[in-house]
């Protein structure tokens, strides 16, 4: 069995979980992997910036949010969710719309519940939120994204998410991002060690004297 990622270049190694002749890992060993977007500022569509690996959602959270969002890049939210828990479409060539290329059903009735929507336009580029669907499940929530969204320019390929299995930045929690305007510890004149470096030279002198 190979190791599950939407990395590409994870994948493409067929790299194996149970190496041979190597003890199979404890699951408590094996951290999750979670894809990552973030908000470059309010009104902005999520973007993906990649995957953390953590035990849990709330770490991940934490990881995604000091890997993504800090060091002065701008960041408004941050949304995690487990790679398990994302459904992705096939790739194509870069000429043909994936929702053309799909073979999906005409979404029938039933609401169900909120799915979030991403897009990648262009290889190289990164998927960014084009909306919410609500749908019965990841492949009935592909159709009615087809359904909505096919007309649009061209995509070439579709994650699917829904909406409870991600884990976001609150709206109370988003002063985390505020830097500090005076930062006088960073200069050597805010530490006042003068009167120290003094005293330290008079009592030496006094020493060797």
């Amino acid at each position: 069995m190979s190791l599950k990622s939407l990395d590409p270049r994870i994948t493409r190694l067929n790299i194996l979980t149970d190496a041979d002749g190597m003890p199979p890992k404890s699951p408590m060993d094996q951290f999750e992997t979670y894809q990552s977007f973030h908000q470059l500022k309010e009104g902005k569509p999520y973007e993906s910036v990649g995957i953390v690996h953590a035990p849990n959602e709330e770490m991940a959270l934490l990881f995604a949010k000091e890997q993504y969002s800090r060091r002065g890049m701008f960041c408004s939210g941050i949304w995690i969710v487990s790679t398990d828990k994302v459904k992705i479409s096939p790739f194509t060539d870069g000429t043909t719309n994936v929702y053309n290329a799909m073979n999906l059903a005409v979404p029938q009735g039933g609401t169900g519940e909120a799915y979030e929507v991403f897009h990648l336009k262009k290889r190289g580029k990164a998927h960014f939120h084009a909306g919410t669907v609500l749908a019965r499940s990841h492949e009935h929530a592909l159709m009615v994204a087809k359904a909505q969204f096919e007309s649009e320019i061209l995509v070439l390929n579709v994650l699917v998410a829904k909406k409870t299995d991600i884990n976001a930045i609150a709206k109370e929690d988003v002063d985390i991002w505020n830097t500090l305007i005076d930062k006088k510890y960073r200069d050597a004149t805010a530490w006042k060690a003068a009167d120290k470096i003094k005293a330290f030279k008079e009592e030496n002198s006094l020493k060797l004297n």
